[in-house]
């Protein structure tokens, strides 16, 4: 069973053990460098625009996370997303149940849209973010990631 929450800065460890796994199989995300517990719970602590969830089995290991910020080029009512399920584990329902809680929570703080910046080359997050019903509305090409690599994003809205 998958539940969903809140993160808590205790959760960040076990975040960011998975994200270090999602960055060093590559692909999926423009982040290229190893993430610690502390990174992750210095950026949970972005203000109260800032929304952090975490999708857990039975046994409280976490299966995903997904947060929403505010988009620096966009202002304060678009949020920016950002999700990561564990390898191995996608497809079973967590980016579902975290999304449904994001969204909800994201019109309480007065969000009007949200942005997602995917990689074009990541065949399950172009997927993912369009079965939640983002649409396309731009690309940027060419873009350097810290690995020196050159990638093209696509970028993604859902109106709230």
């Amino acid at each position: 069973m998958i539940h969903v929450r809140r993160a808590v800065s205790l959760d960040s460890g076990q975040m960011a053990e998975l994200l270090n796994e999602v960055i060093s199989a590559g692909g999926t995300t423009a982040l290229t460098e190893a993430v610690t517990r502390n990174d992750i719970a210095i950026r949970m602590s972005g203000g109260q625009s800032a929304i952090w969830h975490v999708a857990e089995d039975d046994t409280g290991m976490i299966l995903g996370f997904q947060w929403v910020e505010p988009h620096k080029d966009h202002g304060p009512e678009v949020a920016n997303i950002a999700t990561f399920a564990r390898i191995g584990q996608t497809g079973i329902g967590i980016g579902s149940a975290l999304f449904d809680a994001t969204r909800d929570a994201a019109l309480v703080i007065g969000y009007r849209w949200i942005n997602a910046t995917i990689r074009a080359d990541n065949e399950g997050g172009l997927i993912y973010y369009q079965s939640r019903g983002f649409e396309t509305y731009g690309r940027v090409e060419g873009v350097r990631l810290a690995s020196g690599r050159i990638v093209d994003q696509v970028l993604k809205r859902y109106d709230l």
